[in-house]
């Protein structure tokens, strides 16, 4: 169930995007959203002996400067009758969304990245790719604008190892309650081949502990990487979300190695989440 939104922005158009999706699932699921900035000061205010943010005159103008900017946006249509509580902090990007998590107990992170060019963009350096690697709540990556967030096909990838469960019923409540058709997908692969008939004894043997899945699909799919399978596939029943599941260090599920968590969130043209095993 989802209460509370978390929403990172730098107030640039992809952060709009992401803000945009979060208000039609706030209205969806009568949830409120949390906006956070986390504001970057130049290094000449940061007190290099304690590491605190120094409290100069300039320090305050940034807070005061995002502060505006937060009133801006807060008068977009699209966010009417949506419950919003701002937050402007001093923390690194990748801290303070982390803190936020807890501090403001947020179901799910909604955050925007630049298209094709991937997380690298978005904040410093990889800390969008280190809160989709690391956090324990669902994380819901958006590349273009939606003017409604609608879907009616959701693949879920995975290897239907017993790991998955726990994030593969994330997947399954997050289609349910978003009207959505579940597709989930074992992609073979050349350098992993396995039979269909081994593969679908997998499926079974996951499907049988889970039960019975309303609206939900089993596919394989044969292709030369599981992350060209997976975009491939996507494309094919045109679906309008992408999920994965994340292992902590390890990256995605135990099926997709450390250079695809990157990748297929990177190149994925559609919104990708993320669920943590």
């Amino acid at each position: 169930m989802i209460k509370k939104i978390l929403v990172p922005t730098d107030f640039s158009e992809q952060a709009e995007n992401a803000l945009r999706v979060a208000a039609d699932l706030a209205k969806k699921h009568n949830a409120s959203i949390n906006l956070l900035h986390m504001v970057d000061l130049p290094m000449t205010l940061v007190d290099a002996v304690t590491g605190n943010q120094s409290e100069l005159p300039e320090a305050i103008f940034f807070m005061k400067l995002a502060h505006q900017r937060f009133e801006s946006m807060m008068s977009a249509p699209f966010l009417d009758g949506v419950t919003i509580e701002e937050s402007a902090e001093f923390d690194g990007a990748f801290e303070g969304i982390m803190d936020y998590v807890n501090k403001y107990q947020s179901d799910i992170i909604v955050m925007g990245s630049h298209g094709d060019s991937g997380l690298h963009e978005f904040f410093v350096g990889s800390n969008a790719e280190k809160v989709v690697r690391n956090s324990k709540i669902p994380v819901l990556i958006i590349k273009n604008r939606h003017e409604q967030f609608e879907i009616k096909n959701f693949i879920y990838a995975l290897d239907f190892q017993a790991e998955n469960h726990n994030a593969f019923k994330q997947a399954i409540a997050f289609a349910k309650t978003n009207n959505a058709q579940l597709h989930s997908l074992y992609v073979n692969t050349p350098g992993d081949f396995r039979s269909t008939h081994e593969v679908e004894q997998q499926m079974k043997k996951f499907m049988d502990i889970e039960g019975h899945v309303e609206n939900c699909t089993l596919n394989i799919y044969n292709d030369n990487a599981i992350e060209s399978g997976i975009l491939h596939f996507a494309e094919m029943i045109d679906s309008g979300l992408v999920g994965i599941a994340t292992h902590g260090r390890k990256g995605l599920a135990h099926f997709l190695n450390g250079s695809l968590s990157e990748g297929l969130v990177n190149h994925a043209k559609r919104p990708v989440i993320t669920f943590r095993i």
